[in-house]
């Protein structure tokens, strides 16, 4: 039996489709979703999300972290933002990741919560452009 999938950012409902398996870059780590899956709330960090039909990877997307809500019907992903692997840029992403690690350089020391904060954007930046990376030489 599928799962239905449901990708939704701020802006609209991106993708609503049954998929065989989904792996959702979860912030412990990688984590695939079956139907029959046990409910939970999970966050995530900015990576890539893996549509599966069968054994093979049919759709690749970027997002930005967010958070998805797993039931043992659906997995809803609500991202900051969201865009399949193949419309990324590779000049855009490495702009993102410059930007990224300028504004953590401005950050006040002092304050965990915006070093946190510009840590998690250089991740996201960096797993982007993975992404790209990851989408031109097959992997």
């Amino acid at each position: 039996m599928p799962v239905n999938l449901e990708i939704v950012s701020p802006e609209k409902l991106l993708l609503s489709r049954d998929v065989d398996m989904v792996v959702i870059p979860a912030a412990e780590g990688d984590m695939g979703v079956l139907e029959g899956h046990a409910p939970m709330m999970v966050t995530l960090r900015g990576g890539v999300v893996s549509l599966y039909e069968g054994d093979r990877v049919t759709d690749t997307l970027f997002v930005a972290g967010g958070f998805a809500e797993i039931t043992p019907e659906r997995c809803t992903v609500l991202a900051g933002e969201a865009m399949p692997v193949n419309e990324i840029e590779r000049t855009e992403a490495e702009k993102r990741l410059r930007d990224a690690e300028e504004a953590a350089g401005q950050v006040d020391g002092d304050n965990p919560v915006e070093e946190e904060m510009a840590l998690e954007r250089i991740q996201s930046s960096r797993a982007m452009l993975e992404a790209v990376d990851g989408l031109l030489t097959g992997h």
